[in-house]
């Protein structure tokens, strides 16, 4: 068995990743007009940059906390640290552990070992934290969701806070609209139920999680060479860069769909705490869109850019026999902004203000455009 020197040296070697980029998926990868930035925003130590349809993430100044994981729209950065399926285990375990009560603690304060480490998850930091983990939750019938940090005016990560209180606002939001007692908490300290009984077991847990990690990095560390050789051979082939048509697999100068599994988790969350028991809501997670007939000009560039299919041209054809629809799901709107962006007459707006109704609705809603304007033939232009 390694020594920890021996794993130290190794971690160091490594070039672990926290995040992957899903770059297809980014809007700005897709649409060099894109206005997000949300995940350049969220970032404490500037370590991603978006902009000339390219995604990037600096590995070496990403310092894990998992906060551009949590804003990014289309889910185009994804969280390796940990996984979203590893986090729902691990808490799945800590909260039968607690009998009911389920605790996320920042990396910071489980160091200290005051908490019981089989009764609680542990992140690097909560800006990892999102709604579709609440929400789970509490479908679940967990009716205690508790976030425990430590001191965040010193923390690296201090810069997280408002995200953090972002994410916790938005889940409650979310809860109160199914008419659920159940609310997301913060706090500064383990609540009793999950203290632990001596620190030497919180220790030995820490020590197990440091060689049980260390052992994944090693399998990690034989995928990474194994892709660096197969990208230098290929490099060294000659082969050419893949282009952006290529990336996001253009076909016909469509753009593909992808269904955003987050904001699908949430609202089967939603769905399972019940009716919504108000007519509206504020929310990040979905969006509604409102199209201005008289300015648009019928050119579909919202439907060949969105990247949830939440707007799509529909087969239904108005009864006078002009204008054509439009079909949008406010189930499939992540609030991406894209399609704005890419409107030419500028005549489409997206609302954080969405209707219950309209958000469970397993029909979409038709909005009607007017004939496209017929443009000069050749023979008709006047001469000079």
């Amino acid at each position: 068995m390694p020594n920890l020197a021996d794993i130290v040296e190794m971690a160091e070697a490594l070039e672990s990743k926290a995040v992957l980029v899903a770059s297809e998926r980014c809007v700005a990868v897709r649409n060099r007009h894109s206005s997000c930035k949300k995940c350049v925003q969220a970032c404490p130590v500037d370590a991603v940059s978006v902009g000339g349809n390219e995604v990037s993430l600096d590995s070496g100044a990403c310092v894990a906390c998992g906060a551009c994981t949590t804003v990014c729209p289309t889910e185009a950065l994804i969280p390796l640290d940990p996984l979203d399926g590893d986090l729902a285990a691990s808490i799945a375990a800590a909260t039968e552990a607690a009998e009911g009560m389920a605790v996320f603690a920042c990396a910071r304060i489980a160091a200290r070992r005051l908490g019981d480490p089989d009764k609680h998850a542990t992140v690097p930091c909560l800006a990892r934290m999102e709604e579709s983990v609440l929400l789970a939750l509490a479908a679940r019938g967990v009716q205690d969701v508790v976030l425990v940090d430590g001191n965040c005016a010193t923390c690296k990560y201090r810069a997280c806070v408002p995200g953090i209180e972002a994410t916790v606002e938005s889940a409650n939001t979310l809860l109160a609209t199914q008419g659920s007692d159940v609310r997301v908490r913060r706090a500064s300290a383990f609540p009793d139920e999950v203290l632990a009984p001596d620190a030497q077991k919180s220790f030995a847990a820490s020590r197990r999680g440091l060689f049980t990690w260390a052992g994944g990095t090693a399998k990690s560390a034989a995928k990474t060479a194994a892709e660096k050789t197969v990208a230098k051979v290929l490099n060294d082939a000659g082969q050419k860069k893949a282009t952006l048509r290529d990336r996001l697999h253009m076909a016909d100068g469509a753009l593909p769909h992808f269904e955003a599994k987050r904001r699908m988790s949430v609202l089967d969350s939603m769905d399972a705490l019940g009716e919504s028991v108000v007519p509206t809501l504020e929310t990040r997670l979905f969006g509604s869109v409102e199209i201005d007939a008289e300015k648009c000009s019928s050119c579909f560039m919202c439907t060949v850019f969105c990247p949830t299919g939440a707007l799509v041209k529909s087969d239904e054809k108005p009864e006078d026999g002009t204008g054509s629809y439009l079909e949008f799901s406010a189930a499939d709107c992540v609030q991406c902004n894209l399609c704005a962006d890419a409107c030419l007459k500028k005549c489409l707006t997206v609302s954080h203000t969405v209707s219950t109704e309209e958000l469970f609705d397993f029909e979409p809603r038709l909005i009607r455009l007017p004939e496209p304007p017929k443009r000069a033939g050749i023979l008709s232009r006047t001469k000079r």
